[in-house]
């Protein structure tokens, strides 16, 4: 948060001051989790086939339109607000089996400006290093007609924080998460399908403070279809290349308060929540084991926090690692 708190108010008059004035400041400024909205849409309860090393780069851009209240309604119009955010990371699937299911780790090297923290902000962060984030568990099961996940991830809160800070390019928490999620599909190619991914973050205090983040939820997916394009010869056809495309979702739920010292006291606020659709294509060169994605989410409904665009490019190469 910007404004910084003196913990060693010397009268009851001064507390009890301070809070009249900042209680409407802080029933909008909820706290912001570092789960990404966006990174994950269709297939989002599917993993990587095993024996496989992915290399990718992810753009993450969000664009704000309004800052709403707890009613909904607009309390700040056209914020002027924007995050960006750029990564290098890597994932991989083995065969080793755990349960029965895959194994597989990622980590994501991410670089952002403007990391919003709260929102009221007044953020002019210069493009620098972030919070590291880092998946030392998964497993992936795969069955004809439904596809499994399970993830333990960790945001390691590498990036600059100092409390009041505006130029601040990390969130400055430790934070745990859990995710499980699942992909059905509506027919034997496994071309029609429907996910949803599960996911919730457990955030640690602030770094040299008792801020803490409330705990979120949150739910991602989408329906979409899968299309082969074919090539070779007439006698011997076989595909080029693979085109994902549907529509997407994300919902995501303050699950705990937050906890804001003030004084002696600590103040909460009211829980926040947002829900978002949108729109996803994903394509796969098949010969050059590259592929390239776009994810475009509105969001419909923002409750004590700000509403507006969020858009996802990825671009990857897969690796075999078979012997």
């Amino acid at each position: 948060m910007k404004t910084v708190f003196n913990k060693n108010i010397q009268s009851i008059k001064t507390v009890v001051t301070t809070l009249v004035l900042l209680i409407p400041f802080f029933s909008n400024a909820q706290l912001k989790g570092g789960h990404f909205l966006g990174a994950m849409g269709l297939q989002s309860g599917t993993q990587t086939p095993e024996n496989t090393l992915s290399v990718f780069v992810p753009v993450y851009f969000y664009n704000t339109t309004s800052l709403r209240n707890n009613d909904g309604d607009v309390a700040v119009a056209d914020p002027n607000l924007n995050m960006f955010l750029t990564a290098v990371g890597v994932s991989w699937v083995s065969d080793f089996k755990i349960l029965g299911g895959n194994y597989g780790a990622s980590a994501l090297l991410p670089f952002a400006s403007n990391a919003i923290q709260g929102n009221y902000v007044s953020s002019k962060s210069p493009f620098a290093y972030s919070d590291t984030y880092i998946i030392p568990l998964q497993l992936g099961w795969h069955n004809k007609k439904a596809d499994f996940i399970f993830t333990y991830a960790m945001y390691l809160p590498t990036g600059k924080f100092e409390n009041g800070a505006s130029d601040n390019s990390g969130l400055g928490m430790f934070i745990n998460e859990f995710s499980a999620g699942t992909t059905l599909f509506f027919n034997d190619k496994k071309t029609l399908h429907l996910s949803a991914l599960a996911s919730y973050e457990i955030n640690g205090k602030k770094k040299d403070t008792d801020i803490k983040t409330g705990d979120l939820f949150s739910l991602e997916g989408g329906f979409g279809k899968t299309y082969y394009v074919m090539g070779g010869t007439t006698d011997a056809p076989a595909p080029k290349s693979i085109i994902n495309a549907g529509l997407v979702y994300y919902m995501q739920f303050k699950a705990t308060s937050d906890e804001i010292p003030i004084g002696n006291s600590v103040f909460s606020g009211n829980k926040d929540r947002v829900m978002a659709l949108g729109a996803e294509v994903n394509y796969f060169h098949i010969s050059s084991s590259t592929s390239a994605g776009l994810r475009w989410f509105g969001e419909v409904e923002s409750i004590n926090r700000f509403k507006g665009n969020t858009f996802f490019i990825t671009l990857a190469h897969v690796f075999s690692t078979k012997k």
